[in-house]
């Protein structure tokens, strides 16, 4: 069983602590070891003017003869264990106190609090919750409850997830928790909650400015220590933790730091693991995963979509692909219909492996039993677009097809200068000038038109992935079974809407002694050769669109660079600050995410490395695309569109944009989006900030904003781009653009994963083998001329690649059942301000129409890069989903 708990457990006394089934492997019990430490050094106070106290808010034990109101208080809590015997054990008392939002207007000090305990009731809601219940007597003159203190006065961690308080005069008060509740033997501090009444810190009731102040301080931490499982602690470090320096097993995992002026990079949260002895500026690897308590993912009635079941699966594929193929991992597959054999027979199951591991639960559909044997077998789910064509993945139609409606629509741009030229160094790697030609891109289009022409009338697009890749050519090369080119791919925009590919360029640098290499390729009609050699530079162009995908426009573009956004909100926006919880449910598990990422994913030897280009220097080439490309102003959707040439600026037309390409699936239901998303962001600023002033005079905004641009992206702190926020269309567009890359952008690059790369032919993740004229011998091209299809094979990613990579896309590609989709469910805050609710009932009836808006463009026969015979209609963008990887939805959040 893996280990994840970070806390030291030779330095304290522990207890067993029941733990949520979210966290179990196999089918046991399961606990959590409690800290018993009767106190530990708290973390100084910063960024506020005094030191708040434990004792300074007194509770009344005692009331006078005053008149006072029996207010009645429900708390629901959900339940860690599902047997109610072990519950009631486990679990003793909460301890509440009321606070008053106003000071006595005679002393001009905080009123002392109310303080009642609660017990647990023996029924349950209908969703499985437990329910406690108590009372308190509250004096008429004790104001406006602004916000509850929570002690836990039990063994155990609990999930505190709402308040709700009957009885004042006021009617209802809601108070929406969603936490964990450390029993006070493990952390003595009083938990604070606040009301779902939303307040700028100008506006802050006097009774509860040093509460908020306070619990900002909570969560800042000192960039001390090692974190504790059960803190709340949000900080910021570099990436130190990909690499495993201090290896026996293998010499060569260490990995340069990324964030700094050499390798500028987004920040992480800071775990505090000690540093490696071999590499001191590296932490030492651990298996424990650390994320603010608060950031983890919540109980479910499932347990397989908890941290600890991803985290088992994706840690687990390696050595289970490796145990059920028996052969080398370099051992290609012998020919097309070996890999048909995945999705109609499968692979049998090895006799040792007698029982599936429990972290298979997550892809039931890829286990069969064989009835006549009884035998278990894996045989992977066909993809919706090989079901429909099992040739999809050869058409050159399809191939322009997904770059507008496929896994990686931001890859393709508008050609804006001819010719095409380098910018890198030529002493380096050779002559700049492009091998693709005036004359024979003229040639190709029909000599329909001149490239001048073409251009001008923004025809011409490319996906230009030469300077990324040249100079990560010879190190990549250097890589047992890898190849690298750079390349180039022109296309051309029919008159039908359609892309329609014209010439691929290859390009290796001078190398090895030998001189620059580079040749273009085009999709011949008539001779064989230049065909199959067409079919062999396309394999290394969607390889190389594979990687760039994953890499850039996956996890750079969204996990790596939301992150500090989280940390940042915490640490600075108050939970009662209204834009705190407007971007909340954008937020939920993406640090968690994260930091299973660092440990199976994007680690030294993980999952990226050994099956994608361009192999150990993954991380490092998104740390290079980060320094030269990556620009918070042109992340959102409207302005990624003009940047790229795919769209310019026109007041008549719809969304003020006009599409060069205006049958772009990704862009017409992303801007349909993006365009709701703006005006539901717009409502509630604007609720909020009725004068512009506010936004300027707002130091939690402002602290907020800094702190994204100098801590959080310090690598580009000094980059005159950075949008200013003075006013409230500042503030919109800055949080749209957060808003967006969090949803409608995660979702179109990360949810089709499956439907497009499970048949792997289609989105090869790595290319194995040179170009065959590439310094050819006559052996060589020989083979080639008799065995085309060999060569295509021996190119393809090797069997233990191919298998690794379909299921962990299946995983990634597949929504939890609690899955929390854009403008479906109202935030409890949201729904009670009445403005707010209106404003967002309007945001829910806009995704029910961009629902129907989808549905209609997929129906719609001219429209044909979204219908046709056998295409697979554009449903990346469609907001809502029912569970499972279904091709659709989109969630608030980077959840998976």
């Amino acid at each position: 069983m893996l280990n994840l708990q970070v806390h030291n457990q030779s330095q304290s006394i522990r207890t067993l602590s029941p733990l949520p089934k979210p966290f179990l492997h196999g089918n046991g019990p399961a606990f959590r070891p409690a800290q018993l430490r009767p106190s530990f050094k708290k973390a100084p106070k910063i960024g506020v003017g005094f030191s708040p106290s434990s004792n300074s808010i007194k509770a009344i034990f005692n009331l006078t003869a005053e008149k006072s109101t029996k207010v009645k208080a429900a708390i629901t809590v959900k339940p860690i264990v599902s047997d109610p015997l072990a519950v009631e054990k486990l679990i003793g008392t909460l301890v509440l106190e009321l606070v008053s939002a106003e000071l006595d207007p005679e002393t001009g000090k905080e009123k002392p609090t109310i303080k009642s305990r609660a017990h647990r009731s023996l029924f349950t809601d209908d969703d499985g919750n437990l329910k406690y219940k108590t009372e308190f007597d509250v004096p008429s003159n004790f104001g406006e409850v602004g916000a509850i203190l929570v002690e836990a006065d039990q063994l155990t961690e609990t999930y505190l997830k709402d308040i709700v308080l009957d009885g004042l005069r006021n009617g209802l008060v809601n108070i929406a928790c969603d936490s964990w509740i450390q029993p006070k033997i493990v952390d003595k501090q009083k938990r604070i909650f606040f009301t779902n009444k939303s307040y700028l810190p100008s506006q802050t009731p006097n009774g509860l400015t040093r509460l908020r102040g306070e619990e900002l301080n909570n969560l800042q931490g000192d960039g001390q220590g090692e974190r504790k499982i059960h803190e709340r602690i949000y900080d910021y470090d570099v990436y130190n933790d990909l690499g495993m320096p201090d290896s026996i097993l293998k010499s060569d995992l260490g990995r340069p730091v990324l964030g700094g002026k050499e390798h500028p990079y987004p920040r992480r949260c800071r775990t505090g693991h000690p540093k490696s002895s071999k590499d001191p500026a590296s932490e030492s690897w651990s298996l424990s995963v650390y994320v603010p308590r608060d950031e983890a993912f919540s109980l479910l009635k499932t347990a397989q979509f908890s941290a600890t079941g991803v985290y088992s699966a994706l840690h687990a594929v390696i050595p289970f692909v490796e145990s059920i193929l028996r052969i080398g991992k370099d051992k290609g597959f012998p020919s097309l219909e070996a890999i048909d054999k995945l999705f109609n027979e499968g692979v049998e199951l090895p006799p040792e492996i007698e029982k599936l591991p429990s972290w298979l639960k997550i892809l039931p559909n890829f286990f069969k039993s064989i009835a006549n044997t009884g035998k278990d077998i894996l045989r992977f789910e066909t993809p919706e677009t090989l079901k429909r064509d099992k040739l999809f993945w050869l058409r050159d139609e399809e191939f322009g097809r997904e770059t507008l409606a496929g896994l990686n629509p931001y890859g393709i741009s508008a050609v804006a200068d001819w010719p095409l030229k380098s910018t890198l160094d030529p002493e380096t790697y050779g002559p700049t000038e492009s091998a693709i030609t005036k004359e024979l891109i003229e040639k190709e289009i029909g000599g329909s038109m001149t490239v001048e022409e073409a251009i001008k009338q923004k025809k011409l697009f490319i996906i230009d992935y030469h300077d990324a890749l040249l100079p990560y050519v010879e190190k990549v090369r250097q890589i047992k079974d890898t190849t690298l080119y750079g390349s180039r791919t022109l296309f051309f925009l029919n008159p039908d809407g359609t892309l329609r590919p014209l010439a691929i360029e290859l390009t290796r640098p001078p190398m090895d002694g030998k001189p620059q290499w580079k040749q273009v390729f085009t999709p011949s009609t008539g001779n064989s050769t230049e065909s199959w050699l067409w079919r062999l530079a396309k394999a290394h162009v969607l390889a190389h669109d594979s990687g760039y995908h994953q890499l850039i426009s996956h996890w750079l573009r969204t996990h790596c660079c939301v992150e500090p956004y989280v940390i940042a909100t915490n640490r600075r926006l108050s939970a009662m600050h209204p834009i705190n919880r407007l971007l909340k449910p954008h937020f939920r598990y993406t640090m968690e995410i994260n930091a299973l990422a660092r440990k199976v994913l994007i680690n030294a030897d993980g999952i990226f490395e050994t099956n994608f280009f361009p192999g150990k220097y993954c991380i490092e080439f998104s740390s290079v695309i980060y320094d030269k490309h990556w620009r918070f102003d042109n992340e959102g959707l409207p302005k990624d569109l003009i940047r790229r040439g795919i769209a310019v600026e026109d007041p008549k037309a719809p969304h003020g944009l006009k599409l060069n390409i205006e049958d772009y699936p990704y862009a017409n239901d992303g801007l349909d989006l993006w365009d709701a998303l703006k005006q539901w962001v717009t409502n509630y600023v604007n609720h909020y900030y009725p004068d512009p002033s506010l936004v300027e005079s707002d130091e939690e905004l402002q602290a907020w904003w800094t702190e994204i641009r100098t801590v959080g992206h310090a690598d580009k702190k000094d980059e005159p781009w950075w949008p200013v926020l003075k006013s409230p269309q500042d503030l919109i567009e800055i949080i749209t653009t957060i808003a967006w890359v969090a949803s409608g952008h995660h979702a179109a690059v990360n949810f089709g994963q499956y439907l497009y790369g499970g048949y792997f032919p289609n989105r090869p993740t790595v290319a194995r083998t040179n170009m065959p004229n590439e310094d050819q011998t006559k052996e060589e091209w020989k083979s080639f001329l008799e065995k085309p299809e060999a060569a295509l094979l021996r190119c393809f990613p090797a069997q233990f690649q191919a298998l690794t990579v379909m299921l962990v896309i299946d995983l990634l590609s597949t929504h939890s059942p609690e899955e929390e989709y854009l403008g479906k469910e109202m935030e409890p805050a949201w729904g009670d301000d009445p403005v707010i609710k209106a404003a967002f009932e309007e945001f829910n009836l806009k995704m029910q129409e961009l629902e129907r808006i989808i549905d209609d463009r997929n129906s719609n026969g001219n429209l044909k890069n979204r219908t046709g015979a056998a295409i697979v209609p554009y449903e990346l963008l469609k907001p809502f989903s029912e569970a499972g990887a279904t091709g659709k939805g989109v969630p608030y959040s980077i959840s998976i």
